[in-house]
C-alpha cells in the first residue's frame, strides 16, 4: 500500500478513532488503527469488539491500494506534532510501515492487517434519518441519566425507539428518567427499539461536528450503526429488558403546574445545595404563592434559604428532591428555556417538561 495524505483530515480521523482504541487489551492487535485505501477512497477504522468506527479521509492520493495496521498512539503523535499542512507519504515494504514527511521519516512495526477484526459498514438499502441538531440533543439530554451499575434492568444504555415519523430516546437509573423525542424519517426501515450503550451514544455526539448532514441509523439483530457524514459508528446493543418508561409519566389532571426559567432555577438550586452533604443531600422545594423557596441543611454545614420569584397563585406544594438530579436536567437546557414543573404532593414524582419534546421525571426523597 502507498498513499499520500494531508495532516489535518488524517489527524481528525485519528482523534475520532482514539475514542474507540483500547489502552490495554488481551488482543494487542486492537491497539492499532487500520488504514485501507483503494483508487477512490481511504478509510481509518478502529474497534474494541464492542464499538467500532470507520472514518473516510478526504484528499488522499493512492498510488498502490491495500491495507496496513498502524499503532494508534504513535501515529497520532507523529501527525499531531507535525506542522500544519504537512503532507505524509505512508507505505509498507512488508517488514515495516514508513511514514514520511518533507523533513521527517518514521519506521513503524508492521502487523498483518488480516488479523484485525472487520468493522461494520453502513448498509446502503435502508435506515432512519435524523437531523444532526436532534441527535445532539437526544444524547445530551438522556445519557447522563443512565446507570452502568444496574443489574436488574438494562439501564446502562439509552433506549432508542425508532418509528415511521418519530424517534424517542430514554435514559434512566431508576431514580430519575429523561426522555427526548423528535421527528424521524424511515427510509425503508422497520420500527425498532434497541438499547444503545451510553458510550456509543457519546461517541456519536462527538463525531457529529458542525455538519448539517442528516444522521442515518440502521438496526440489526444485535448491532446498531450510525452514519454521520464520513463517519460510521457501529455498536453492540445492551442486552436485557428496559423498564416500562411510559408508566412513569402519569396523567394527573389535578396536578399543580408551574412555569420556570431554566437559568435562574439552576442558579437557585446550586446555591441551596451548597450546605448539603452526602448524609443530608436533599433540598426542600416549596412552591408558594408568588415564590419558590429552596432550603437545604446539614448538621456539619448549616442551612440555606433561596427565594425565587415565580408565577404561582395556587396552594403551597412542597417536595424534597436531590439537587444533583435537578441540576443535571437544567444544565443541558439553554438558560432561557421555559420548564413546566408538574407536581401533586411530597410523595409523588416531579415531572418536568419543555416545549421541544423533552421530559424529565424525578422521584422525591423522604421528607425529614
Amino acid at each position: 500500500m502507498k498513499v499520500r495524505c494531508v495532516r489535518e483530515p488524517l489527524l481528525a480521523a485519528l482523534q475520532s478513532a482514539s475514542a474507540v482504541v483500547p489502552a490495554r487489551s488481551p488482543k494487542p492487535v486492537l491497539t492499532n488503527v487500520k488504514l485501507e485505501a483503494d483508487r477512490e477512497s481511504a478509510v481509518v477504522s478502529a474497534t474494541d469488539l464492542e464499538v467500532g468506527i470507520r472514518i473516510a479521509i478526504e484528499g488522499v492520493e493512492t498510488t498502490a491500494p491495500g491495507a496496513v495496521l498502524l499503532p494508534s498512539g504513535r501515529l497520532a503523535a507523529i501527525v499531531r506534532e507535525s506542522a500544519p499542512g504537512t503532507v505524509f507519504d505512508i507505505h509498507t515494504d512488508g517488514t515495516a510501515t514508513i511514514v514520511k514527511a518533507p523533513r521527517s521519516e518514521f519506521r513503524l512495526p508492521a502487523e498483518d492487517p488480516l488479523e484485525f477484526p472487520a468493522v461494520a459498514t453502513f448498509p446502503s438499502d435502508s435506515g432512519h434519518e435524523l437531523s444532526t441538531p436532534l441527535v445532539r440533543e437526544l444524547v445530551r439530554r438522556t445519557v447522563f441519566a443512565t446507570d452502568n451499575e444496574s443489574s436488574r434492568y438494562a439501564l446502562g444504555g439509552v433506549l432508542v425507539e425508532l418509528g415511521d415519523k418519530q424517534v424517542t430516546a430514554v435514559g434512566t437509573d431508576g431514580r430519575r428518567l429523561a426522555k427526548m423525542q423528535g421527528p424521524a424519517t424511515a427510509a425503508g426501515a422497520v420500527e425498532a427499539a434497541p438499547i444503545v450503550p451510553a458510550r456509543a451514544m457519546q461517541l456519536v455526539e462527538r463525531c457529529l461536528g458542525g455538519t448539517d448532514v442528516p444522521v442515518r441509523v440502521a438496526v440489526r439483530p444485535s448491532e446498531i450503526l450510525f452514519q454521520c457524514g464520513a463517519t460510521t459508528i457501529s455498536s453492540r446493543l445492551v442486552e436485557g429488558r428496559f423498564p416500562r418508561w411510559r408508566d412513569v409519566f402519569p396523567t394527573r389532571p389535578d396536578a399543580v403546574q408551574v412555569a420556570l426559567v431554566a437559568g435562574p432555577l439552576l442558579a437557585a438550586v446550586r446555591q441551596a445545595a451548597i450546605v448539603t452533604s452526602e448524609q443530608s443531600k436533599g433540598v426542600d422545594f416549596s412552591f408558594e404563592p408568588g415564590q419558590l423557596v429552596l432550603t437545604g441543611r446539614s448538621a456539619e454545614s448549616g442551612e440555606s434559604r433561596i427565594e425565587l420569584p415565580i408565577e404561582h397563585a395556587g396552594e403551597t406544594v412542597k417536595i424534597k428532591l436531590d439537587p444533583r438530579f435537578v441540576s443535571d436536567f437544567l444544565r443541558v437546557l439553554d438558560p432561557g428555556t421555559t420548564v413546566t414543573v408538574e407536581l401533586t404532593d411530597a410523595q409523588s414524582a416531579c415531572v418536568c417538561t419543555t416545549a421541544d419534546g423533552y421530559g424529565y421525571v424525578i422521584m422525591p426523597l423522604a421528607a425529614d
